[in-house]
């Protein structure tokens, strides 16, 4: 189920970062991942890397882990909003 879920909420937002997902799931990031592997695997989902500062340690590097939705607009949620 939570995959499903999962689909629909990055099918409307077209991109979130792995640390937004798993805060809003709450579901811990190395779980997060997994589930997000099989959505590129089965690509509906792309992975992404945003730009780290050079040197910096203070960052979580899964706030620049970011994955993209690639698939169709999920049935019943028409299209995602713009803006």
């Amino acid at each position: 189920m939570i995959l499903s879920e999962l689909q629909d909420y990055l099918a409307v937002r077209r991109r979130a970062t792995l640390a937004d997902l798993a805060t809003r799931f709450a579901v811990d990031p190395g779980a997060m991942r997994g589930m997000l592997d099989r959505l590129v695997g089965k690509g509906r989902v792309a992975k992404r890397s945003a730009e780290m500062c050079a040197g910096c340690t203070r960052c979580d590097p899964v706030d620049f882990e970011v994955y993209e939705w690639l698939g169709r607009s999920r049935p019943g949620h028409g299209a995602p909003p713009t803006g």
